[in-house]
């Protein structure tokens, strides 16, 4: 599943693959902003990602979609 965090003046946004689901991503989002504490999150290789709640401009959580590639009929 892909997560993307969108932090207060930074151009780009963080991007990961996680392998929680979208109610455990959206379980520890909720938990960190009612604590005003640390987003953490871990991606699929073993690495956190970690943010302060007072910089969270957004958290955007996505299934991870298999796109088509090279030649395909639909």
């Amino acid at each position: 599943m892909e997560v993307k965090i969108g932090v207060q003046y930074a151009p780009r946004e963080l991007v990961l693959e996680s392998a929680q689901t979208p109610a455990e991503v959206e379980q520890a989002v909720t938990e960190a902003m009612a604590k005003d504490s640390v987003l953490t999150l871990t991606d699929e290789k073993g690495r956190r990602v970690i943010v302060p709640t007072a910089k969270l401009a957004y958290v955007e959580i996505a299934e991870t979609s298999n796109r088509p590639f090279g030649f395909t009929t639909r």
